[in-house]
């Protein structure tokens, strides 16, 4: 998944401008975005569209619940699990083990944990490759929750660039989710109008290995499944190592246009060409 567009479940129409994005997963959020007096709304709404007849061609429905910890937590599982989402997004993951009591309450069900939004997350991170649970699809981290937690003035210098906390929880963010082999998913960029700004942010994201990216605003959705759309010349690249090797299946190394390629670079481009069927490309 390239956009995955957040919305707060308790408001209708922002569900209907989220389901027209183009997002390739919507997340119905019943956590931060939702007051406590109307997390029951959200649950209602979330209800009747899992309920519905789902369009095989919309977005992937996701359901970001509350905290395990929190009381609301189980109020999710009761209204959720008759008719379940095809994911969940677990907020304020610390570590393997979290997803393990979610299984317990809504079996099999694919996760996405949000995993670096507290200090403890951060420093749990490695556990998620160490023992990876089976119920897990994907890896992102909180810049905003983190600095909250951390009691940070900001999370960004006066350039605009994250600061040194924040950088390395990304990274290790990116380090676990590969080597547990799930989906890295960057962040969200909370400057929702400054398009260029959040150009600048997915290149980068897409540069350092993440493969999507959160979103808070249906503004956001095209420019993010842009970047993470592999370009022609990209994919173009990606064929001819995936040949050349095909042509030398013995060969550790390998000759493209005057350029060396060696297995890593294919299985970079393997990984590469596997997404643009995915994608419409």
């Amino acid at each position: 998944m390239r956009s995955l567009l957040i919305v707060p479940a308790d408001d209708t129409k922002k569900i209907d401008a989220a389901m027209a994005s183009g997002a390739d997963a919507v997340v119905l959020d019943v956590e931060d975005s939702v007051s406590y007096e109307n997390k029951p709304k959200a649950r209602g709404n979330i209800r009747d569209i899992l309920a519905g007849k789902q369009d095989d061609n919309g977005p992937e429905i996701i359901v970001r619940v509350n905290a395990l910890d929190e009381a609301e937590f189980n109020a999710d599982m009761v209204a959720l699990l008759d008719s379940p989402p095809q994911a969940f997004m677990l907020p304020k993951a610390e570590g393997a083990e979290c997803l393990n009591r979610l299984a317990r309450h809504a079996g099999p069900l694919p996760v996405i944990a949000i995993a670096a939004e507290t200090p403890a997350g951060v420093l749990k991170l490695p556990t998620f490759a160490e023992d990876t649970p089976a119920n897990l699809m994907g890896l992102t981290w909180g810049a905003e929750d983190l600095s909250a937690q951390l009691c940070a003035a900001t999370n960004h210098d006066a350039d605009g660039h994250l600061t040194d906390p924040y950088r390395f929880a990304r990274s290790l963010c990116l380090f676990a989710a590969r080597a547990a082999n799930v989906e890295p998913i960057d962040t969200v960029f909370v400057r929702y109008t400054d398009e260029e700004g959040l150009r600048r942010s997915c290149a980068n994201a897409f540069r350092d290995g993440y493969t999507g990216k959160l979103a808070i605003h249906p503004s956001q959705v095209p420019i993010i499944n842009e970047a993470f759309t592999p370009t022609r010349e990209q994919i173009d690249k990606a064929r001819r190592v995936v040949d050349a090797f095909a042509a030398k299946p013995n060969a550790g190394v390998v000759s493209v246009n005057g350029k060396m390629f060696d297995r890593p670079n294919l299985l970079r481009a393997r990984r590469l060409l596997k997404k643009i069927s995915r994608y419409g490309v």
